[in-house]
């Protein structure tokens, strides 16, 4: 279900003599401003644009832009973003789409403000802490704060199509309703798991990624149905014709950076049941037995010493140094280097 991760750090600089309100000395919401040597919001929304991303473009309008810190990661279906204001000064945050927008407020203390989500009073709760938004396709929602605190927060944009498509759960009837400011022990955990891995930024983690973001949106489509979280028991795991697939598959290419629903679509499984089944059978789930499958192939090309580790490293898949070396102590307890010397 989820592709092709795409990090990216945005410190947009839009400065066009917005216009401010005369009573609340807040900016007034714009869109667009004549170029002047600084990007315009929708320069510094290119990342999201359908050429890139797919069917996600849209993103949270934040004005003024110029402040606020927003990486971002990108797979099939669903964008993650984390958001994070150092600055005091009063923001603006709008949006209204056609993919499901939750917002997850990891901390925050606003002076005033007040937050509307379509179809639900208005808010001026003061402590937005560990607080969770939902917003419907379609739904408008907008925000406005003046920070006592560092404002940190993720948005998960989440293409409805994709939800439907990619879930083995019976979608007939669900209506999405939107929430504000509320607390959801599991999605929580998972969404703060994602932002974890958005923020490490490791290639090894990739897999690691998806598999949160399948988790998050099979989480949100059970919030919603307003029933118990009882999974079905997983009997077997995987079969052994799927498991000589699946591995097979993984050994062909390992140093790629695999998709969690190339795996699931081999073996005719979605993603959310296939990480499951996957885990029964093998102990591990695909993103560590993939690390764990490259790091062996690692440890026999340092036995023949016929390349250095930084070539090992790349011929593996890791793009970086750090990252193989990391991955390689984990398993090993041992750098690559030092593996190498302890072979004699």
């Amino acid at each position: 279900m989820l592709t092709s991760l795409l990090a990216t750090d945005i410190a947009s600089s839009v400065d066009c003599n917005a216009p401010r309100s005369p009573q609340t000395s807040r900016p007034l919401r714009y869109r667009a401003c004549p170029r002047q040597g600084k990007w315009t919001v929708a320069e510094a929304r290119r990342p999201y644009d359908r050429a890139a991303a797919g069917p996600i473009a849209p993103v949270v309008e934040i004005s003024p832009a110029d402040l606020v810190k927003r990486r971002t990661a990108r797979w099939d279906g669903l964008v993650a973003e984390v958001v994070q204001s150092p600055s005091n000064d009063s923001f603006h945050y709008r949006f209204r789409a056609p993919m499901h927008l939750l917002v997850v407020y990891e901390q925050g203390v606003r002076r005033d403000g007040e937050t509307f989500v379509e179809g639900l009073p208005r808010s001026t709760l003061r402590d937005l802490s560990r607080k969770l938004i939902f917003v419907p396709a379609g739904h408008e929602y907008h925000e406005w704060q003046e920070p006592r605190t560092l404002t940190r927060a993720m948005y998960f944009y989440v293409d409805p199509a994709k939800l439907q498509s990619d879930s083995e759960l019976d979608m007939a009837g669900l209506s999405f309703a939107p929430r504000l400011f509320f607390h959801d022990a599991t999605l929580w955990d998972s969404a703060l798991k994602l932002m974890r891995s958005v923020e490490s930024l490791m290639s090894a983690d990739r897999l690691y990624g998806e598999a949160l973001g399948v988790v998050l949106m099979h989480e949100l489509i059970l919030f919603n149905r307003g029933r118990p979280r009882i999974e079905p028991q997983v009997r077997g795991g995987l079969a052994g014709w799927q498991q000589r697939i699946v591995t097979a598959y993984i050994e062909d290419h390992l140093a790629e950076q695999i998709s969690l629903a190339t795996l699931a679509g081999l073996v005719r499984l979605s993603p959310y049941y296939f990480c499951r089944a996957f885990k029964q059978s093998f102990g591990i789930p695909p993103h560590r037995y993939h690390t764990g499958r490259r790091i062996e192939r690692a440890k026999a090309m340092l036995a023949k010493r016929e390349s250095s580790v930084t070539e090992i490293g790349l011929t593996v898949g890791f793009s970086e140094a750090s990252s193989f070396t990391t991955a390689f102590r984990k398993t090993t307890g041992l750098t690559p280097s030092g593996y190498h010397r302890s072979l004699g």
